[in-house]
């Protein structure tokens, strides 16, 4: 399991993609026709600030991928996730699963169900081909190719220059260099495709088949102009007659391709052995919590050295909340919250994020609604214990959250304070990852850097909540966390708001 990217920590992550560049950009010129090179493009750069566009028309179908991690901490709808498993759990045996069209009346119905309900469906009932379909048209009509404008060409070129037997290293490479929502939702595709090839003696498609059906709406081949469209697809001939080589050449690869990353998907997101074999370079940069008894400075008398680093951890929250935490830059968000960030200087490259709301409850409340009723707000919760108390006001507290599949689980194991007693009524907890024996690995075991709440009262039976948090989910690179993870920040305290909003509508 360490192997897989989904593992890597974010200093890990930050590695493979400047390794898969060179890979990359060293097999493609050496395959490529000079006159192909068609990679001028570079890492990610930190990206500038955020842009938040308006699709309140719309929810789930032409829909960007990114926007909806924003929203639900998840690239794909939970509709179309749903879509997948009720094909996979009932629908794996129909012949011509994905070839047989479905009936266009129906399929338009399964889009606006989609549109008008994103969260619990239920397509029981259902023509399996009618939901394939509309499974098809929801990646035909993403805004960009599911492996993205600025790449869909390198795919392409690789299954028509590199030859077969370097293929797969040079599809490692370039899946790695995809953003992560998109090379998220490129593997929960790619999985759920090989479970529909390894039921070929029921519906008859093979990985060609399969790739044959999906690779247009995939590539985006043969798009029409759209707007704001990359010039690959902008330049994209439309002959009615018959086709020229390039666009011949292109579906080739295109189906070639898709086929065979349908049958590598279980290889093509492990991390290169090249890397694996880097022990001092790369494996140790694992960025792995520490353990109880490394955190702060014990003294002869005071072993409980994690006591002095926690008080320091609370004390620095309240200084900050005295001084209205001032140095972080704001930035905008779709959901109604402040939200801003400031970068910390200590090697990680992950910024600190935070988001604050008005929440209708007193400061008590709010501090127990996050304590002991996660499973009132976090809707990926899985499972939640406290693992050892360690004080009346200290803890050691798990929590495991779903991922969209196949990703594994997310674990959180996390040291723990609370006060109730501040100044002018006020409440905070303070948290960090550690290691501890007694929490065994559930998942991939996220290192939670900080976590921060402050809860102070604003009005009669009201609060305001500030969440600020680094943490490192695993699996992701450092644009994410500049680009999405504050956005996650701010879901995550509209969640606890919304909690007792619903509670007081009951």
């Amino acid at each position: 399991m360490l192997l897989q990217i989904n593992c890597q920590s974010v200093v890990q992550m930050n590695l493979l993609q400047k390794f898969s560049l060179l890979k990359l950009t060293a097999l493609l010129e050496k395959y490529t026709p000079t006159n192909k090179h068609g990679f001028s493009w570079a890492v990610p750069k930190f990206m500038k600030r955020i842009k938040v566009r308006d699709y309140k028309d719309r929810n789930v179908f032409g829909f960007p991928l990114q926007v909806n991690v924003q929203r639900s901490g998840q690239p794909l709808p939970q509709s179309i996730q749903q879509a997948m498993r009720y094909l996979r759990n009932q629908c794996l045996d129909q012949v011509g699963l994905f070839r047989k069209s479905g009936v266009k009346s129906r399929i338009q119905a399964l889009r606006q169900m989609n549109e008008a309900c994103t969260d619990s469906i239920s397509y029981e009932g259902q023509s399996a081909y009618d939901v394939a379909d509309m499974l098809k048209q929801y990646f035909r009509d993403l805004p960009e190719p599911l492996l993205t404008s600025k790449l869909s060409e390198t795919f392409l070129q690789i299954y028509q220059y590199v030859p077969k037997d370097q293929r797969l290293q040079a599809i490692k490479a370039a899946t790695l260099l995809l953003p992560d929502d998109n090379r998220e939702v490129l593997q929960t595709l790619l999985f759920f495709l090989s479970d529909v090839t390894a039921n070929v003696a029921e519906n008859q498609m093979t990985s060609t088949n399969l790739a044959v059906c999906l690779a247009p709406s995939l590539f985006h081949l043969n798009t029409l102009k759209r707007e704001n469209s990359s010039p690959r697809v902008m330049h994209r001939k439309h002959s009615l007659g018959k086709p020229d080589q390039k666009d011949l050449n292109e579906n080739l690869a295109a189906t070639q391709g898709l086929a065979h990353m349908i049958a590598e998907c279980k290889k093509l997101f492990q991390i290169p052995e090249e890397m694996s074999r880097c022990r001092n370079s790369y494996m140790e940069q694992g960025l792995h919590p520490p353990k109880l008894e490394d955190l702060g400075e014990s003294e002869p008398d005071q072993p409980a050295g994690y006591r002095s680093f926690l008080k320091e951890g609370m004390d620095s929250l309240q200084k900050e909340a005295k001084d209205k935490f001032k140095g972080y830059d704001s930035y905008s968000t779709p959901e109604q919250t402040e939200l801003s960030c400031k970068k910390v200087h200590d090697g990680y490259p992950l910024r600190q994020w935070k988001a604050t709301v008005e929440v209708p409850a007193a400061p008590e409340e709010v501090l127990n609604r996050i304590l002991r009723e996660q499973h009132r707000w976090d809707e990926d919760l899985l499972e939640s214990r406290v693992v050892e108390t360690l004080g009346n006001q200290t803890e050691i507290y798990q929590y495991v959250q779903n991922s969209m599949a196949p990703h594994p689980t997310r674990d959180h194991v996390v040291l723990r304070t609370w006060a109730t007693d501040l100044p002018k009524g006020a409440c905070a907890i303070f948290g960090t990852s550690v290691d501890h024996n007694g929490a065994a690995l559930m998942g991939v075991r996220v290192n939670v850097l900080t976590s921060r709440y402050f809860i102070e009262p604003y009005g009669s039976n009201k609060s305001r909540l500030t969440y600020t948090c680094r943490t490192d989910c695993r699996g992701r690179f450092p644009e994410w966390y500049n680009k999405m993870f504050g956005h996650t920040c701010a879901a995550e305290v509209v969640r606890i708001r919304d909690s007792f909003s619903s509670q007081s509508e009951k």
